[in-house]
Order: C-alpha cells, then structure tokens, then sequence
C-alpha cells in the first residue's frame, strides 16, 4: 500500500529516487505512464495487470474508450529500480507531466503519482479549497 507524498529531484540523468517505504511492492517490475491531471501513474506490475487489463475490454466502437485506452497504454512503459531506488522517467513522460528539476511522489493505495512541485502545490491547494463541496458529490457513490 503506497501512502504520503515525498519531494524529489530528478537528476541530470532523468532519474527519480522512488521513497524508501514503496521500493519493496516495486522491486520486480513497474509501469510508468500517462496519468490523469497531468501528472505520471506508476503502478507494480500486479497492479498495472488489473488495469491493463480492464483497459482491454473498453467497448472498441466508443472513442472516448478508444482514447482513453491510447493514453494509458500506448504511453506506458516497464520500469526497473536501480540499486539506489531510482527510475528513469522517458521524455515523452517527463514532458507530458510537465516535470522540472522538483517533483512530489505521492503514494495513492495501489499506485504512486509523480507531479511536478508547483503543479501539485497548485492542485493541492485548490482541491483542499473544494474539499466539502467534493465529499458532497463523492457521498453520492456511498463515499
């Protein structure tokens, strides 16, 4: 289970330290890909399997499904750590996120979102802003 956020650097090489407390669930094999909000998913392979395979069996005939499934998987990529804990973030990945030299790791349950710093400052302070009107629609879902 993957909780809290972590600021990092991403280093010259484009490599991103993963925290300590997530590298055992990431250890044999990850997927890193386009998330949602512009920001990165990063997924162990068991639960990238889950959603792989969901993803698989959107309608073909509907083209938001066609899309989404697009972004999510042609955009994906296998990630090993290396033996300090470090991934390598692809361009394509590290420009579609919008990542400078500063990002947060955030741990989401059962996958990690990577962010660049000010664009997760500038979420996290205007979705805390909209908290009680979010538990509002959420309570809807039985949330």
């Amino acid at each position: 289970m993957f909780l809290g956020e972590y600021k990092y650097t991403i280093d010259n090489k484009k490599r991103l330290a993963i925290p300590t407390k997530f590298r055992q669930a990431l250890a044999k094999k990850a997927v890193i890909t386009r998330g949602l909000d512009n920001c990165l998913f990063l997924y162990p392979a068991k639960e990238w399997e889950k959603l792989a395979k969901k993803l698989s069996q959107l309608p073909l005939a509907q083209a938001d499904a066609r899309g989404f499934v697009r972004i999510m998987l042609a955009g994906a990529m296998e990630v090993n750590l290396d033996r300090l804990g470090r991934i390598l973030v692809p361009d394509y990945l590290k420009k579609y996120a919008c990542l400078s030299k500063k990002a947060v790791v955030a741990g989401l349950y059962n996958r990690i979102e990577i962010w660049d710093e000010k664009k997760w400052e500038t979420y996290k302070e205007k979705t805390e802003k909209e908290a009680g009107d979010i538990a509002e629609r959420l309570k809807e879902l039985g949330i």
